[in-house]
């Protein structure tokens, strides 16, 4: 396996920037190009040179021996400054050197992978780490990284194992007197994991929401407001505003982040009937999104009702307050007023929410868990059958424990490899 290199920090002028070095040959890249090898994982600082002797910079340089680093193999890590002048003549340098090669995307942690550090979900959970814009992002992709989810899997897996055993002990003893009946305690085991398999997809949609964000669409009539409402939320001039009715034409999108929690705005057309065919499209979108979208605030002017059909955690207020004075539930987007309640209401809303969340975070895990519930339903349904085909039931319930190894890579995972590693950075 050829030693890799790559650049572990974003590019451009910074005060450091690290370059990674993993494979058997790392060790010798430090030696040739730093002088020595530190002791491991104590940084020290060193001379870096290139191959004529000529001096690139002053850094630090920390090891890792196989076994104990990210990947699994050596590592290096060159701490140098972050100038693209240094970290460009750094990686001439490690070019130059047999046996080592440039990284590909996610290399790094697909060595992880490969060599045990990590598991497939701690992986999925590393990507979103990486990509996390918000606290609740952040938290839910550290849960899964460090592993939570794939203690939950070992935990359905090892109830099932033991299942499978008590049906393999009847099998294997079919001859025999059998000791007791495994009926009860196999039918209590399954009952048991399909409910834990249950509130874990319960909990999938709220986990799919934190990591693409939940979405709130403003919807209501023309000119009440909505675009100026959105640019109040989002602190910026995101949809264009005009006292003339219809000027939002199309689904306007802002993200932000609500005190940890990642949102996205949806400014919608006008609700009215349309004036031609392009405004017609536009009130159709706003329409779908509004019913797709997680929470709808809906402003009116006084006297007028939602033309959509209300859900009970909706938010109706009077629109420009500044015009339409001495209304409760009121809001204006020019003016601020009603705007720290309004968000105060986003906030509890979806802070009440996000406790809900699951660890299953991709579409992947849930297809997973859907299979095993459907393997451990089909036995379910035999074990309560009065013929019991023992060998049947174990099947299945093999079946699931197959459908939940597939979460943390034991099993057909060449499929998905280069899709989630593509979207990794060179260094990682």
């Amino acid at each position: 396996m050829d030693t890799i290199y790559a650049v572990s920090t974003a590019s451009g002028r910074a005060g450091i920037a690290v370059i990674r070095v993993s494979g058997p040959q790392a060790f010798d890249a430090v030696r040739k190009i730093a002088g020595s090898v530190p002791l491991p994982r104590h940084a020290s600082l060193r001379d870096l040179k290139a191959a004529d002797g000529s001096l690139i910079d002053k850094a630090l340089v920390l090891c890792f021996e196989k076994g104990k680093s990210f990947t699994g193999e050596n590592v290096a890590e060159f701490h140098c400054h972050g100038s693209p002048a240094v970290v460009q003549a750094l990686l001439f340098s490690l070019s130059e050197l047999d046996e080592l090669a440039p990284a590909e995307p996610g290399e790094f942690t697909r060595r992880a992978l490969e060599n045990y550090q990590l598991d497939l979900s701690q992986v999925e959970g590393l990507a979103d780490l990486l990509e996390a814009e918000t606290e609740s992002q952040r938290k839910q992709a550290m849960r899964v990284f460090a592993g939570e989810l794939s203690r939950r899997v070992e935990g359905w897996r090892r109830d099932l194992i033991r299942a499978i055993a008590l049906l393999e002990a009847t099998i294997d003893f079919a001859d025999e007197e059998v000791p007791e009946d495994v009926t009860p305690e196999v039918t209590d085991i399954v009952d048991r994991v399909l409910v834990k398999l249950g509130k874990e997809l319960s909990g999938f949609a709220v986990s799919e929401r934190i990591r693409s964000g939940f979405e709130v669409a403003i919807v209501g009539a023309p000119n009440v407001g909505k675009s100026t409402l959105l640019n109040a939320l989002a602190g910026r001039d995101a949809a264009i505003t005009s006292s003339l009715a219809g000027t939002t034409r199309d689904v306007i999108e802002v993200r932000m982040d609500l005190k940890g929690v990642p949102i996205t705005l949806l400014d919608t057309a006008g609700m009215r009937s349309p004036a031609d065919e392009i405004e017609k499209l536009g009130i159709a979108r706003a329409k779908e999104r509004a019913e797709r979208a997680d929470l709808r605030i809906f402003l009116s002017l006084p006297g007028e009702a939602p033309d959509i059909s209300l859900r009970s955690e909706d938010i109706v207020l009077i629109g420009k307050s500044d015009v339409n004075m001495g209304y409760p539930d009121s809001v204006s987007g020019l003016t601020g007023e009603g705007i720290p309640e309004l968000l105060d209401r986003l906030t509890v809303y979806f802070e009440e929410r996000v406790p809900e969340a699951g660890l299953a975070i991709r579409d992947r895990h849930k297809r997973s868990i859907e299979e095993a519930s459907q393997q451990l339903e089909a036995a379910q349904s035999f074990l309560l059958d009065s013929r019991k085909d023992v060998e049947i039931i174990a099947e299945y319930v093999r079946r699931a424990v197959i459908s939940l190894d597939s979460i943390v890579g034991r099993f057909d995972i060449e499929a998905v490899l280069d899709e989630i590693f593509s979207s990794f950075c060179l260094g990682k």
